[in-house]
């Protein structure tokens, strides 16, 4: 077996060994551009449109089965939209034709079966980029907004540079807003582009990006201040000390300062777009997770790269970044959906078992108060399960709406920061029913409210139900390696600057510590002792290994550090 591969199996073997957090921003970008994701057959017949429907139900449902709780549905395209528009034509990706409206309302039927999954639904809006000059979107912009338009090539923009732009941009997004039950507005292509020509103060380049988000964020929270702002900014924010940039990234090249807006209150979570591996993602990682402000990152994830023409990337190098985000505190987001349902390499079977578990996105930062807790509470017993009921919560948010989570758990109290008690997210009505065999342990139940803000109330519940059971399978039980937990294989601990190797750690004779990086390159070497000076590190997840003077070398564990 080689090393590599060896060195992944250990880490997995590890880091599975760590509870699940009970809140992770858990992302898909579903690409409705060309229907890449969805959807795989266009019209507008009855018999059409119904397949569009059963496909996109089919979807979530996979995605609700791999507890993704966020889902980027593409609203704006390229000038085009998904939704009847004031601003814009029909995309040709639901009807077949640019410009022809379905039957049926796309970002209305997805909002509604994304939030009956418990799920919630931002909607992606593609900002600068129009399209090709002679495309349909930008035919349609250079007819009714030609004083916004910018020619690159064969390539058409909106100019960010025109102050005009900022009002164009934040009124699709005011438009969504207003008409659609949407938890947040995801901005995309919001900097400069790639093939922008000619030198620019970048100083003042930053602040026209930012204009426009400030723009967006003054219309959309005036009118739904719980609606979540979001982007997805280049993958690396800046240069770091000991790992450059390669020129391409966030804050210098495309004018994105996406750590600002995280700072200022212009964002309340980010998406980067972290499609590269091994230096080009792990620092970096670590960067994003450092400079977060208190909001939440989640890290894209180049999933795509997994088929041969963008790189035949191995499942492992999927693996290793997804636990070394949330090492890092750092949710994830999947590009694109359809590399995930479609089980790519095995990655949906992996991702089934590493979020085996439900988990709540997390809340947004807010003076808003949590909700008062339900106040009625009934469990009636059936010979097929138990159903559930409760009431009297009262929202005392500007939201004015609740949706609720559901626990249970073959103990009391029923602890409801442990993940695995979670059973049921989101639920918009005030009941719930839990079908099992009758012959399974006894469950106990809690229940909390939650606002438009995902703020969540105190549990109500603790009544005994005689039936019902324990959730079945793997998630019902703990990750486990070789059939028992091993203490001796959790992430050594350090306080960022020396790493202490614990005294039930056998340490074979050897002249030497090799620090290993995820990827098995040796980076340092430190003398044999039980206290290892780490300070020259970066921040990153690690294996210590010995090695002695023929060149041999055993594992002892992997620390992270985070400074």
């Amino acid at each position: 077996m080689k090393r590599n591969t060896i060195i992944i199996l250990l880490l997995c073997a590890v880091l599975t060994l760590c509870a699940q957090p009970r809140q992770e921003l858990r992302a898909v970008w579903l690409t409705t551009l060309e229907g890449l994701d969805w959807p795989s057959t266009k019209g507008t017949s009855a018999s059409v449109e119904q397949r569009q429907k059963q496909e996109l139900c089919k979807i979530l449902d996979q995605l609700k089965q791999a507890n993704v709780n966020t889902v980027l549905f593409q609203a704006r395209i390229r000038g085009t939209v998904t939704y009847p528009s004031d601003y814009e034509p029909w995309d040709g990706c639901i009807s077949g034709r640019f410009g022809t409206a379905p039957h049926y309302d796309p970002l209305q039927f997805a909002i509604e079966e994304t939030h009956k999954r418990g799920m919630e639904l931002h909607a992606w809006v593609v900002t600068v980029p129009t399209g090709k000059w002679e495309s349909y979107g930008a035919k349609y912009l250079r007819q009714h907004r030609p004083n916004l338009m910018k020619r690159i090539g064969v390539d058409a923009f909106l100019n960010p540079e025109n102050a005009q732009t900022a009002e164009y941009i934040s009124n699709i997004c005011e438009e969504i807003t207003r008409r659609y039950d949407i938890d947040g507005i995801h901005l995309d292509y919001i900097r400069y582009p790639e093939q922008w020509k000619g030198g620019f103060n970048r100083s003042q380049g930053r602040e026209n990006i930012t204009r426009i988000v400030r723009a967006v964020h003054k219309k959309v929270k005036r009118l739904k201040p719980w609606v979540k702002m979001s982007c997805s900014p280049l993958g690396k924010f800046d240069d770091l000390t000991r790992f450059p940039s390669g020129g391409w990234n966030a804050y210098n090249k495309v004018c994105q300062d996406a750590q600002g807006w995280l700072r200022e209150g212009l964002m309340d979570q980010l998406y980067p777009m972290m499609y590269y591996d091994g230096k080009h993602f792990y620092p970096f990682a670590a960067d994003w997770s450092e400079n977060r402000y208190d909001r939440e990152i989640a890290s894209g994830l180049g999933i795509y790269r997994l088929i041969r023409s963008e790189g035949n990337w191995s499942l492992d190098a999927i693996k290793r970044q997804m636990y070394v985000a949330r090492q890092l505190g750092l949710g994830h987001c999947y590009f694109r959906s359809r590399f995930l349902t479609d089980n790519t390499k095995g990655l949906y079977d992996f991702v089934c078992d590493f979020d085996a578990y439900p988990a709540l996105v997390p809340a947004v930062v807010t003076h808003q108060p949590a909700p008062t807790a339900p106040t009625t509470f009934n469990v009636e017993r059936t010979t097929n399960g138990d159903n559930i009921s409760w009431g009297g919560a009262v929202d005392t948010s500007d939201g004015d709406y609740l949706t609720y989570n559901v626990y249970a758990s073959t103990t009391l109290p029923v602890d409801i920061q442990d993940a695995r008690n979670l059973i049921a997210t989101r639920q918009m009505h005030p009941f719930v029913s839990v079908r099992r065999p009758s012959d399974d342990p006894t469950l106990y139940y809690a229940v909390t409210a939650v606002n438009r803000y995902g703020k969540e109330s105190e549990p109500v519940g603790g009544q005994r139900s005689k039936v019902g059971g324990q959730r079945s399978e793997v998630k019902g039980q703990r990750s486990k390696v070789g059939g028992q937990e091993s203490a001796s294989d959790q992430l050594m601990t350090n306080n960022g600057y020396l790493l202490t190797i614990p005294e039930d750690k056998m340490l074979p004779e050897a002249d030497h510590l090799a620090v290993l990086s995820m990827q098995g390159t040796i980076i340092a070497t430190k003398s044999f002792a039980r206290s290892v000076n780490i300070s020259d590190i970066p921040n990153g997840v690690y294996e210590l290994r010995t090695l002695n003077h023929k060149g041999v070398t055993h594992h002892i564990g992997f620390f992270l550090i985070k400074r």
